[in-house]
């Protein structure tokens, strides 16, 4: 089914890092000193349009400030303070960021077959901390940082395709956000696995709506079950293009 790529490129955070969770283990006691009834949930989907605003307003902004400045627009919309300390503590917090369980092993086991590559919407540093989590060597790393942009928007993704063609790589995008990720992806021409992580829960979370229809090839809700059909044997990986 997948014999005919030969890299993979992920999303990091919602599809190998629970950032809901990270976002969440902040957002969710801060919220509840002043309404006890508000749940997680809530305090994800007030957030979600927010960090989506700021990144496509000032898409050079490093994501520790997208992350306060989003905190605070969060606070402001549902009418609770957020001092600096607390806007500061989420900006930081991107490596303590906890690592779905699958992900890890899902990587090992892909990459025997794969080329990884990651391309994520956040800060070099930042990454760095959550790479330590996952405990996987990726063979290429772009992040919002490098590109000076941010998902969805599409020069991500051309810096993304155009690496892979200069290695000749037969790329496969795989991610849990259709909004940042699959959209984009397939305006770019990419095929697309949807790590459906919220399979069993309605709304989008801490992801905005995709605004648009979007049907990636294949959905799998978790890594662990895309890499038990994907992994396979070693393939030599590819040659740079001349």
């Amino acid at each position: 089914m997948f014999d005919c790529y030969d890299a993979l490129s992920f999303d990091c955070y919602g599809t190998l890092i629970d950032w809901e969770a990270g976002i969440a283990a902040i957002l969710g006691p801060w919220a509840r000193r002043f309404d006890p009834a508000s749940s997680d949930e809530r305090v994800l989907t007030a957030y979600a349009d927010e960090e989506a605003r700021i990144v496509r307003e000032r898409p050079t902004t490093l994501y520790p400030d997208v992350l306060a400045d989003a905190f605070r627009a969060t606070g402001a919309k549902l009418g609770y303070p957020v001092t600096d300390a607390e806007a500061e503590r989420l900006g930081s917090s991107v490596p303590e960021w906890p690592a779905f369980p699958d992900s890890h092993d899902a990587l090992v086991s892909l990459a025997d077959r794969f080329e990884l590559i990651i391309l994520s919407n956040v800060d070099n540093a930042s990454f760095e901390g959550s790479r330590r989590r996952l405990d996987v060597d990726f063979d290429h790393i772009i992040t919002a940082q490098d590109v000076g942009t941010y998902k969805p928007a599409p020069r991500n993704f051309d810096v993304l395709t155009r690496y892979a063609h200069s290695r000749g790589l037969r790329l496969l995008h795989v991610a849990q956000s259709l909004f940042h990720d699959h959209v984009p992806a397939k305006r770019a021409g990419l095929p697309g696995v949807w790590i459906n992580r919220r399979h069993d829960r309605p709304g989008w979370g801490a992801t905005p709506e995709p605004g648009e229809s979007v049907a990636p090839e294949w959905e799998y809700p978790s890594m662990a079950a895309f890499a038990q059909l994907a992994s396979g044997h070693r393939r030599d990986r590819a040659a740079p293009a001349d």
